[in-house]
């Protein structure tokens, strides 16, 4: 274990900027978008978040891999992540869950991890210059040529992520205890772990990808309609909103998370625009518009939904703002006005939490069950 940490490398930030540390995982060089996340806990899970496609994360926790890996918490099939920087790797790993390494984990995925690296320097400077292109390179490259590799790179605005992370067939995930309801879930970049709980309060999910139309929709002949996180630039993803928007106008309830909170308001004609380095962390909070109420909660983005002067949803009249978020005062949750649809920008799904928010899938239920009594 200790030979496999020895080579040397560098996590080289487009604007020059390096970062010294010592490769782990698979070899590099690895190409993706800087950012930071400040959970204590649950590193698989971020791993395997789609919402991390194209990125290299960056933890702030002063250690990670501490209580290894496993086969229950990943959050997709696979490793979702460009790379992954950490100030100190541990390397033997404690817990009675853990079935291998970090080290190990990445390096199956062919994925190039960093360690030793000044990451209170390294998220400071995030936080000032923003997120940005960056790779992992060894040691002896070239950076000036690493440099220009980079900065050729696509950057995150304009970028259709999700269409590389949907599934490419569709599929069923059964309910528990038998079926109460039936949801169509668009598939974004879905985790998981909001299927699961969908499947807890009896719906059977019929996940759909990304290119889906209104009639594949249609022919699920839902109760109502799950709009999934995901990553990249909402404004990039062809025919979504119009999606969105044609299932709600036949009357299915519709809720989104993150990525898809974005599309339910892109389909009302609001817009989105790129944060300096987003909202990556499990200790947000966001305050409920009806009644005051703060919750904590996680989130992983990096796209956010314009406000107008007066803390409307600019470009959308139909759609109301439900949830703000107390650090930056950004939109953290819409609604519609007539419609069933509502969405946050957050994660009420968030493994291994926080759970503050899970009363969401509820209120998604209540609106299928308003629909079937109507009949």
């Amino acid at each position: 274990m200790k030979a496999a940490l020895k080579r040397d490398a560098n996590l080289l930030l487009e604007d020059g900027r390096a970062f010294p540390g010592t490769a782990f995982g698979a070899p590099g060089p690895a190409h993706g978008e800087a950012v930071f996340n400040t959970v204590m806990s649950g590193y698989q899970e971020v791993l395997t978040d789609p919402s991390y496609a194209g990125q290299i994360v960056v933890m702030t926790a002063p250690q990670v891999g501490n209580y290894g890996v496993n086969r229950a918490d990943p959050q997709s099939r696979r490793v979702q992540v460009a790379g992954f920087v950490v100030r100190e790797l541990a390397t033997a790993p404690s817990s009675w869950r853990s079935e291998g390494t970090l080290d190990a984990y990445l390096s199956g995925a062919g994925v190039a991890g960093l360690t030793g690296v000044d990451t209170r320097a390294l998220t400071r400077h995030i936080r000032s210059a923003g997120a940005m292109r960056a790779a992992i390179v060894p040691a002896g490259a070239d950076l000036d040529a690493m440099l220009e590799e980079i900065r050729a790179q696509p950057p995150m605005e304009g970028r259709n992520l999700a269409h590389e992370v949907t599934t490419a067939e569709a599929y069923v995930t059964r309910a528990a205890g038998g079926r109460r309801f039936r949801v169509a879930s668009l598939d974004f970049g879905v985790k998981s772990r909001s299927l699961d709980m969908l499947a807890e309060r009896g719906c059977e999910s019929h996940t759909l990808p990304a290119l889906a139309t209104i009639e594949d929709v249609e022919a699920i002949e839902p109760d109502g309609v799950f709009v999934s996180n995901g990553p990249g630039d909402p404004a990039a993803i062809p025919d979504a909103a119009g999606l969105v928007r044609a299932a709600a106008e036949r009357g299915l309830p519709v809720f989104g998370i993150c990525l898809g909170c974005q599309l339910v308001s892109r389909a009302w004609g609001g817009t989105t625009y790129k944060l300096l380095y987003g909202h990556r962390g499990g200790n947000h909070p966001v305050q409920r518009v009806e009644d005051g109420a703060v919750e904590i909660t996680s989130q992983n983005h990096g796209f956010a939904i314009r406000a107008d002067e007066d803390g409307a949803v600019a470009g959308a009249p139909d759609l109301i703002v439900t949830h703000w978020n107390l650090n930056d005062g950004t939109v953290e949750g819409v609604a519609h006005r007539s419609l069933p649809v509502f969405a946050v920008q957050y994660h009420p799904e968030a493994a291994p939490g926080p759970h503050d928010a899970t009363y969401l899938f509820d209120r998604f239920v209540t609106l299928m069950e308003d629909r079937a009594k109507r009949g």
